[in-house]
């Protein structure tokens, strides 16, 4: 279930830049999307620290 969990967000990040890009309002989602990124990124070297 872990697995599933960051596609279903990258999904519906991806899906609502799309809907949004069209009203002008793209930068929302993409922000959103930048700021998991970070996140995701962040914890990976954090563990990868932690195991050597």
């Amino acid at each position: 279930m872990k697995k599933f969990v960051p596609s279903i967000i990258l999904i519906g990040l991806l899906i609502a830049t799309y809907f949004m890009y069209n009203k002008q309002l793209g930068a929302i989602p993409i922000l959103l999307l930048s700021f998991y990124l970070f996140y995701i990124v962040y914890t990976r070297i954090k563990v990868n620290k932690t195991t050597k």
